[in-house]
């Protein structure tokens, strides 16, 4: 299956775009996503270990399904001051 992760913050400044496009086997989980995101987009691979994943925009942990139609975004880690 083929998920579009929309991204935000660093995300987007270090992929240039602002969604892209996985390929993930049936039965992905969200930790998979990860993984998948980090191999196919290196410039992401820094952040993947501690970005949030929301699906439907609520929250959820590594072993969430990935379902093809759902709204995913990943948020990377914040700084502020």
């Amino acid at each position: 299956m083929k998920v579009t992760v929309k991204l935000f913050a660093a995300a987007r400044d270090l992929a240039g775009q602002a969604e892209i496009s996985i390929a993930l086997p049936a039965g992905a989980t969200i930790g998979e996503l990860r993984r998948q995101m980090g191999e196919q987009f290196p410039t992401l691979a820094p952040l993947m270990p501690h970005a949030m994943f929301a699906v439907d925009a609520e929250y959820v942990p590594e072993n969430a399904p990935v379902l093809e139609n759902a709204e995913i975004a990943c948020i990377p880690p914040v700084s502020g001051g």
